[in-house]
C-alpha cells in the first residue's frame, strides 16, 4: 500500500511540474486596444495594424512604422528580444505606436492569453495589454 501512495503521488508532482502547451502565436493578428489593464484604449479607427507571429520572428505595423524581431514562447509566456523599428513620426499613429511597443520590452517576461481568436499580452508588471484579434 506504502508504494502505491508514493507511486500516485509521484505522477502528482510530475503533473504539477509538467509544463504548460505552448500558446499558439503563429499568424496574422489585428490590434484591438492597448494600454491601461484596466481601461485598454481601443485601436484608432482606419488604421491598418497587423502583427505576424512566425518561427520565433515578429513582424508588424501598429499605425505609421515598421518593426520586428525575435521572440520566444513558452507555455504562456512570450519574451522579445531586440526589435528594430522605422523611424518615422506620425503624430496621429505615435500615441498608438507607442503604446503598443512600450508593452514589447526586450527582456521581459510577459503573459499571454489567449481566448479563441482574441490574445492578450500583459506587460512584465499586469499593468498594460496589448490586445489583438486573428486576422
Amino acid at each position: 500500500m506504502k508504494k502505491l501512495t508514493l507511486l500516485v503521488l509521484g505522477i502528482f508532482v510530475l503533473a504539477a511540474c509538467a509544463s504548460a502547451p505552448t500558446v499558439n502565436l503563429s499568424g496574422e493578428w489585428t490590434l484591438e486596444s492597448y494600454g491601461d489593464a484596466s481601461s485598454p484604449t481601443p485601436a484608432l479607427p482606419d488604421v491598418d495594424t497587423s502583427l505576424t507571429f512566425a518561427d520565433g520572428q515578429l513582424n508588424g505595423n501598429v499605425g505609421c512604422n515598421g518593426f520586428g524581431g525575435g521572440y520566444e514562447s513558452k507555455g504562456n509566456t512570450l519574451t522579445f528580444g531586440p526589435l528594430f523599428s522605422t523611424l518615422m513620426y506620425c503624430e496621429e499613429t505615435d500615441g498608438q505606436e507607442q503604446g503598443v511597443l512600450s508593452v514589447f520590452v526586450e527582456g521581459e517576461t510577459l503573459t499571454v492569453t489567449l481566448d479563441g481568436d482574441r490574445m492578450t499580452i500583459a506587460s512584465a508588471d499586469g499593468a498594460s495589454v496589448v490586445v489583438l484579434v486573428r486576422k
